[in-house]
């Protein structure tokens, strides 16, 4: 017979390199077939500066470093995890871990998550689930993103779910009660490169931003970016972030405060642009890090009507929204239910995403 409490932890590295985030969950199936749900335990492990520095780099590394890379990583995550087991005294279900990105080309139906799995599961003895993005992409599909199907049956409640992580994105219903997702653009892996320029991990609420005066040359060319103009499904990766976003950094022409003004600008203009051509107003829950962006907060503000109400989630949801999803991610796995969304990724069919090691 099938469970109805799961209790599974979920693991996240995002490409803004802020650190492992572990989130141990539980998840009870009601009888009205509502989940309910809850964060037991989280925290956020820090890269050791070494293995920051190659995750940074990773996507310029030869076969052998790189597969040695993901061999480290999971080694490493194996250890940080069942510390994190032992020191809170759990009983785990599973774990399931979406990895670290190294690069994502969905037009060659490629992606690369490392963190070796088979590490983490010798280590913590405990069953893995992984590779939630390759049986998508085989299907035609971007791989990404995998966040809406924990929108539409954890977050039900809002009209728009918005993460401001790495990259900023969007999940929805549309019209015709279809969910939709996609990336908008560069977020913190953009502010956060400006911000240590300034000897900084962030812009502590978006105060240096808030200093700054827009560079509106600077923002016309970030504006263009290539990929705003394409539609949905589409997703993002520091493949293309990096030459077209990245590479017009210029601490020779403009000072680090404008240039952050502009960013949060372009990232509040995107996010504005993308809210109102999906839906006319609506509930929207922001998470991830740039939600403690007070100033991004209050620039997207300005350029919503009363339409739209933004709720900027509990801390710990900010925080760990993603861990908790890919937790939920992994129990649709075991029940052998749809995790991954065709009317999201474009794939030709739905999928029940994700690798399994160990006996669940």
């Amino acid at each position: 017979m099938q469970k109805h409490t799961y209790n599974a932890i979920g693991l996240m590295s995002g490409t803004s390199l802020d650190g492992l985030d572990i989130a141990f969950c539980r998840f009870e199936l009601l009888s009205n077939q509502i989940w309910d749900w809850k964060v037991l335990n989280c925290e956020t492990i820090q890269y050791p500066e070494e293995m920051k520095s190659k995750l940074g780099e990773s996507i310029h590394l030869d076969g052998l470093e790189l597969h040695q890379l993901d061999v480290n990583l999971g080694r490493w995550i194996g250890k940080v995890v069942k510390g994190f087991i032992d020191e809170n005294k759990l009983k785990v279900d599973f774990i399931a871990s979406h990895g670290h990105t190294v690069f994502h080309v969905p037009e060659n139906q490629l992606t690369l998550q490392i963190g070796n799995p088979n590490f983490i599961h010798a280590i913590t003895d405990c069953p893995v689930i992984s590779d939630f993005r390759t049986l998508d992409m085989a299907k035609g599909g971007q791989g990404a993103p995998l966040v809406p199907i924990g929108d539409e049956l954890l977050f039900s409640e809002y009209d728009f779910c918005i993460n401001l992580g790495g990259i900023a994105n969007l999940s929805f219903l549309n019209n015709e009660h279809i969910r939709i997702a996609y990336d908008i653009c560069a977020c913190n892996i953009l502010l956060n490169t400006l911000a240590q320029l300034k000897g900084l991990e962030y812009d502590d609420k978006g105060l240096f931003a808030k200093s700054g005066d827009i560079i509106h040359t600077l923002l016309k060319e970030w504006n263009d970016f290539s990929f705003l103009k394409k539609d949905f499904p589409k997703s993002l990766g520091i493949e293309l972030i990096e030459p077209e976003i990245l590479s017009i950094i210029d601490v020779n022409k403009y000072g680090v405060e404008d240039m952050l003004a502009t960013a949060v600008e372009h990232i509040a203009t995107q996010i504005r642009n993308t809210l109102v051509s999906a839906k006319k107003g609506g509930k929207v829950l922001l998470t991830g890090g740039g939600a403690f962006n007070d100033f991004l907060i209050e620039r997207l503000q300005s350029k919503l009507d009363e339409n739209y109400e933004l709720k900027v989630a509990d801390p710990k949801i900010v925080n760990y929204k993603e861990a908790l999803i890919f937790a939920f991610l992994g129990v649709l796995n075991v029940r052998n239910e749809w995790n991954t969304l065709a009317s999201v990724t474009g794939a030709h069919s739905n999928s029940i995403s994700g690798q399994k090691l160990g006996n669940i």
